[in-house]
């Protein structure tokens, strides 16, 4: 192996390292009984007993917080997949400027700050006097959610060919058919993928959430875990909450990517 190769290899573990080894730190600790982090006391699964029979303190709070987070993520991510989907397809079928134009207008909510967007649809949602609460978050969800399923649907536009539909529509196919029965299936991996972006944003999200949910005490994941850390530290059965939740998700991006490789493989022997 000579130098260069060394290196690079060498600094790709780095970066694995450097992103990988909090989340290890948090699942190491969850087998713990100690309340601060860091503090190792024996290996011991109390915490996730905790977790699952509820006997640990404020265990309601932290419940309804997991359950509204799920919620919102669930609700928002589908109506993004789709809202994503649609609006893929418009701008792929424009032309010139006109599809560079609302590439880039799609590609600002990404590069946006989550302060200024939460901000910003905090005064939409007072001047249009709309009560905060599920709805407020929810709708604003699936606002920033949106562009991620475009830029994730795009690629699999470009990649198809373009005159399937026109074919389905030349054998009789109306056009409500020929999108569900021709499109959709042929971009469905790349909203599959922004569906799964959403869906990990939405449960991430803190700033918009906390500017748009209002005063009636509504708590996602991440607006609990700030309360609670300003309380003075962080519940205990946080740990395992958030090692299960990794495990999930890792689980399922597994099976995914080994999927969609058993399917490029098929591909090609075809």
């Amino acid at each position: 192996m000579n130098t260069k190769k060394f290196f690079a290899k060498a600094y790709l573990w780095l970066v694995l390292v450097i992103l990988y080894a909090p989340i290890a730190f948090i699942v190491i600790f969850s087998f713990t009984e100690a309340k601060s982090l860091g503090n190792w006391t024996g290996f011991s699964t109390q915490l996730y007993e905790n977790l699952f029979n509820g006997s640990m303190q404020n265990s309601s709070g932290l419940l309804a917080a997991v359950k509204n987070t799920l919620l919102i993520a669930l609700a928002a991510s589908i109506v993004a997949t789709i809202l994503g989907t649609i609006a893929a397809i418009g701008i792929y079928n424009l032309r010139g400027r006109k599809r560079q134009t609302m590439t880039f207008l799609n590609n600002i909510p990404m590069i946006n700050p989550d302060v200024i967007t939460g901000v910003s649809l905090f005064l939409l949602f007072v001047f249009l006097g709309i009560s905060q609460g599920y709805l407020t978050v929810i709708l604003a969800h699936i606002t920033f959610c949106t562009p991620y399923v475009v830029l994730n649907v795009m690629p699999k536009l470009r990649q198809m060919n373009p005159n399937i539909y026109e074919a389905a529509l030349d054998l009789g196919a109306t056009p409500a058919q020929a999108l569900r029965k021709v499109m959709v299936p042929a971009l469905r991996p790349g909203m599959v993928s922004g569906f799964i972006l959403s869906f990990t944003m939405s449960l991430d999200d803190f700033a918009v959430t906390f500017f748009t949910r209002g005063t009636i005490g509504l708590d996602t994941l991440s607006t609990y875990i700030y309360a609670d850390a300003r309380k003075g530290g962080l519940t205990p059965e946080l740990k395992p909450l958030m090692s299960i939740i990794f495990v999930i998700i890792l689980i399922v991006l597994l099976v995914i990517n080994v999927r969609q490789s058993k399917q490029e493989a098929n591909n090609l022997k075809k």
